[in-house]
């Protein structure tokens, strides 16, 4: 019986350390992947923004649908202009004089594709809807609408994927922590996304840390 007890004892203890060992090293390695795949995720994010801001720049409004904005950088061209500052000499019927007049001159310089400046020869563009580290193959949501403000409309965009998505295969407690962040050093709420369906923004809802990361890359 004594035998038996010290087995039970051990084994109590041994599963008592694994438990401590846990919650000390489960948060940290919790952060290294969290890191990491939000890294992924918002480099993504970016490319989407900056897609949908060329869209914008050729078209006025945002592209509702990866399937648009895909297309329109296979095939959409920038206009180069370039603005120059000139003057004359025009009879002023009121002072009968010449006088001098400046005027602004916007010459057109060429084209360029929305492909070659966004992406130059790097075709991930054609999978802008794919989450990475997504299991299920899961695409991110974009929405886009026109805000009203008053006597204001401005086109707005939305892109984001559950942190579920991405960390699926992470301790539940702490993804559930993870989705209820709110600071100035976190990714902020549920969902990684760019952009606003509710407000006149194209910022992430992510820290400065991850735009310093792919700064450096």
């Amino acid at each position: 019986m004594k035998t038996i007890i010290q087995i039970v004892l051990w084994v109590a203890c041994v599963g008592l350390a694994y438990l401590i060992y846990q919650s000390v090293t489960g948060p940290i390695q919790f952060n290294e992947v969290k890191e990491q795949r939000f890294g992924q995720v918002i480099a993504k994010l970016k490319d989407i923004r900056n897609a949908q801001e060329a869209y914008k720049t050729v078209n006025r409004r945002y592209a509702k649908d990866f399937n648009s904005l895909i297309k329109f950088i296979d095939t959409a061209e920038y206009t180069i202009t370039q603005q120059r500052d000139s003057s004359y000499m025009e009879f002023d019927k009121t002072y009968q004089i010449d006088l001098l007049k400046e005027v602004k001159i916007i010459d057109t310089l060429g084209t360029v594709s929305v492909k070659d400046s966004l992406f130059k020869n790097d075709n991930r563009y054609k999978t802008l809807m794919e989450v990475p580290f997504a299991k299920n193959g899961e695409k991110f949501e974009m929405k886009s609408d026109v805000l009203t403000k008053g006597n204001y409309k401005a086109p707005v965009f939305e892109a984001k994927v559950d942190k579920s998505v991405v960390l699926y295969d992470q301790q539940p407690t702490l993804l559930k922590k993870e989705k209820a962040e709110i600071g100035v050093e976190e990714v902020n709420g549920a969902f990684v996304k760019v952009g606003s369906l509710s407000e006149v923004s194209t910022a992430g809802n992510w820290p400065p840390i991850y735009d310093k990361k792919s700064d450096n890359k």
